[in-house]
């Protein structure tokens, strides 16, 4: 499982042109499914996403969570991160989960997430999503399953 989580002022997402959701001050979390992986990894995924601090305090220091600001997190499934370049220029999505089952664990992740005391907002998995971003920082942080 992995994420790709960036600080945002912040962000809309819209399908056919219409409005689906959008934050305030918060996190973009493009959150993708592996083949293989299980509902522990989401668990974790869930935990840190909630846990990290890196939004600033008065000092301007990268001390803070997104619960301990008030934010909001913007869910959006993305199966290319799951991409694999290794062999020409066209990436193989071997490794990306099937949609059904994807698309359960990113239900599941949002479950969890409000479970923590997040406001969630979604994309809808498997449509073509337009996704504007104001991004603070810029901070972008890689999160893989495998390895937290």
């Amino acid at each position: 499982m992995k994420a790709v989580v960036q600080r945002v002022l912040k962000a809309n997402l819209k399908v056919d042109g219409n409005l689906i959701s959008q934050i305030d001050q918060g996190l973009v979390v493009f959150f993708g499914v592996g083949v293989g992986d299980e509902e522990k990894d989401i668990d974790k995924m869930a935990l840190k996403i909630s846990k990290l601090r890196i939004f600033e305090d008065e000092k301007g220091k990268m001390n803070l969570s997104i619960k301990e600001i008030g934010g909001k997190i913007l869910l959006v499934s993305q199966f290319t991160l799951f991409a694999d370049c290794s062999h020409g220029n066209r990436p193989s999505f071997f490794e990306a989960e099937k949609p059904e089952r994807a698309n359960l664990f990113y239900q599941i992740m949002k479950e969890k997430l409000v479970a923590e005391g997040i406001d969630v907002q979604m994309g809808i998995f498997g449509e073509d999503m337009k996704i504007e971003a104001l991004n603070d920082g810029p901070v972008t942080i890689l999160l893989d399953s495998k390895i937290l």
